[in-house]
């Protein structure tokens, strides 16, 4: 197939070496310049910042209205398609993207919808080439999908790079808290997240958690998320 994705972004750049991989025909093209859009392709897919999306949509689509065209944002609508494509769809790659790793496409689910059976035809054909997860996923559903996405991705992620500013602030490297993150992570594949939860929250020992807000009371941001969490790993665990 060939493939046109808009955007240099990363996603855009971990998709079009996978499309490649697979044997597909892809081309990159900066959304700022659109210089080299090609005027018909089997796909083409919008790999931009969620505020931008509107505008490119507006400049990708026209003189291409029946074209086949995919946005890939987690928390975006289909329907921001409506009224400038016939054929839309979302092709969302559920997964973390750095420019620095390149990431195996075979093991990242793939959430699919589309206006009509010509959008999910090519859909799934593409989808099914890149991965062994594919799902339709509605723009409600997918709401869900992204906020949970959120929580164990991006907020944990911020809790490594609080964990590290403390470590860093008392001459500790990062790098001694490898193999605890490793464990946490290899445990939820074998069990629910609840259950694998341990430390003074659950518990409720009450002496630790004072003692370590009190080491935090020079970091008020810090001191109010370690009592959010610990609160509501207490309450989650006995709800």
């Amino acid at each position: 197939m060939k493939i046109v994705v808009i955007g240099t972004g990363r996603l855009a750049t971990n998709l079009v070496p996978a499309l490649l991989k697979a044997g597909h025909e892809a081309l990159m093209v900066n959304s700022r310049t659109l210089e080299d859009l090609p005027s018909e392709a089997d796909a083409f897919i919008l790999s931009v910042k969620d505020d931008a999306l509107a505008q490119v949509i507006s400049r990708v689509v026209e003189g291409r209205e029946d074209q086949v065209f995919f946005h890939t944002a987690g928390s975006m609508p289909l329907a921001i398609f409506e009224g400038k494509a016939r054929h839309y769809g979302v092709f969302y790659p559920m997964q973390s993207f750095s420019k620095e790793r390149q990431v195996d496409f075979a093991d990242i689910p793939l959430f699919l919808e589309g206006i009509d059976q010509q959008t999910m035809r090519v859909a799934h054909n593409l989808a099914d080439s890149l991965s062994r997860q594919v799902y339709e996923l509605t723009t409600a559903e997918r709401r869900y999908l992204h906020l949970a996405a959120v929580f164990a991705c991006n907020f944990a992620n911020h809790c490594y790079a609080l964990s590290a500013k403390v470590l860093e602030q008392h001459g500790l490297p990062f790098d001694v808290m490898l193999p605890l993150i490793d464990e946490t992570a290899r445990k939820a594949h074998v069990m629910h997240p609840r259950d694998g939860q341990t430390g003074p929250a659950i518990r409720w020992d009450e002496n630790v958690l004072s003692a370590q807000k009190a080491l935090l009371t020079g970091e008020p941001d810090m001191q109010q998320i370690y009592e959010l969490m610990s609160n509501s790993i207490h309450k989650l665990a006995h709800d």
